[in-house]
């Protein structure tokens, strides 16, 4: 909301950059009033309904979607990079287990970049190698994070399973069911970009000091580490146990309203409408929660979002559906956040060549409320 500043009246501020074009950019459009969500010009519905999650990964990075020679190429790039390297491993088992799993995860991007002696490579065809080879390592090492936290063995990649088969494989130890493995194919497509968000746009930032892919990539997880971005989805779960746990949604939500808190999974700072992503997620969350015969978890989420529309006129967000869909596969609430890096990691790395494409520092201006200059006491 733009208000002028209290010491400078004719400096209009915008409070968390609300209302503010920043830039341009071709990668994806967010329509508010409408509910709609483009990636390159393709409605997100569709392409999550259609299209596998490698097919829209490789669309974000490239503005088209693949024909069968591409798409066989890059998939096979992918199975032939998944692997990190003996010490990048044993970094990861060495990290406090008190850490949360995005610390980890922030720690293993950048030691990646110190691993990569052309990290400061800038041109088009080294920024793509490494955004296609952190999109193929990213599940390995959430995976590693996944197994050291379990106390379990760690297993290692196999080549001859797809993207999705391979980190179940590597992280619950087997194939999922097909109902499984294509909701998570579409909470991947869906999760993986949104305009100018804030980790997408720390990213930006980053970039335009023209420093090294791995800072951007890093800075963007340490934005989404936050509970009012990406660490959402963690929340979820909680918030409708805490539901059931006060003896049902109206009691909850008596309370909720009472200590004036909000409710983790609802309200979205672009869509005022609901989240163009949701029903999808929904319809996917609520084919699991079948297969799981958990019928009981999707009466208890509609309540509750039927509740909150009518008191609050807020809707659910992405990670609302979310949340529960990968608890019941069988995901620890702690890896949410990073199976989300696994995904956004094709949005932010498009956003990093489109900065370096038209590149300017990014640089706002503040507008000063401190003291009015004065002088030094005399001693």
């Amino acid at each position: 909301m733009a208000k002028p500043s209290s010491n400078n009246p004719d400096k209009i501020i915008f409070k968390g950059l609300d209302g503010v074009y920043a830039d341009v950019t071709a990668i994806s459009e967010v329509h508010a009033q409408e509910a709609v969500l483009t990636y390159r010009g393709y409605r997100i519905n569709e392409l999550a309904e259609h299209k596998t999650w490698e097919e829209v990964a490789y669309l974000i990075w490239h503005g088209e979607l693949p024909n069968a020679k591409q798409l066989a190429n890059f998939i096979q790039f992918e199975k032939t990079h998944r692997n990190i390297s003996p010490t990048l491993s044993r970094l990861i088992c060495s990290l406090p287990s008190s850490a949360h799993p995005m610390d980890r995860l922030r720690t293993a991007i950048s030691f990646m970049g110190c691993e990569d002696i052309g990290a400061n490579d800038h041109s088009p065809l080294g920024l793509m190698e490494r955004s296609v080879l952190m999109f193929a390592k990213l599940p390995t090492i959430v995976a590693t994070i996944y197994r050291t936290d379990k106390r379990m063995p760690i297993i290692e990649p196999n080549p001859k399973l797809d993207y999705i088969d391979n980190f179940f494989h590597m992280t619950l130890g087997g194939k999922p069911d097909p109902v499984i493995k294509r909701a998570f194919d579409v909470s991947m497509t869906l999760y993986a970009e949104h305009s100018f968000n804030a980790s997408t746009f720390a990213a930006r930032v980053v970039t335009s000091t023209l420093s090294d892919i791995y800072s951007a990539v890093t800075a963007g997880i340490g934005a989404l580490r936050g509970p009012l971005h990406g660490g959402a989805n963690e929340a979820v779960m909680g918030t409708l146990q805490d539901a059931r746990d006060a003896g049902g949604v109206d009691k909850y939500l008596a309370g909720v309203f009472a200590r004036k808190e909000k409710v983790i999974g609802f309200g979205h700072r672009v869509y005022k409408n609901g989240d163009s992503r949701v029903p999808t997620m929904t319809k996917y969350f609520h084919n699991v929660a079948k297969l799981k015969r958990r019928e009981d978890l999707i009466a208890l989420s509609d309540e509750l979002a039927a509740a909150i529309a009518r008191e609050k006129n807020l809707f659910p967000n992405l990670d609302y559906p979310a949340g529960p869909t990968y608890a019941l596969m069988g995901f620890p609430e702690s890896i949410f956040t990073p199976m989300f890096v696994m995904s956004r990691i094709t949005g932010w790395t498009a956003h990093v060549m489109e900065q370096l494409s038209d590149n300017r520092i990014i640089r706002p201006l503040s507008a000063y409320n401190g003291q009015k200059p004065r002088k030094l006491p005399k001693k």
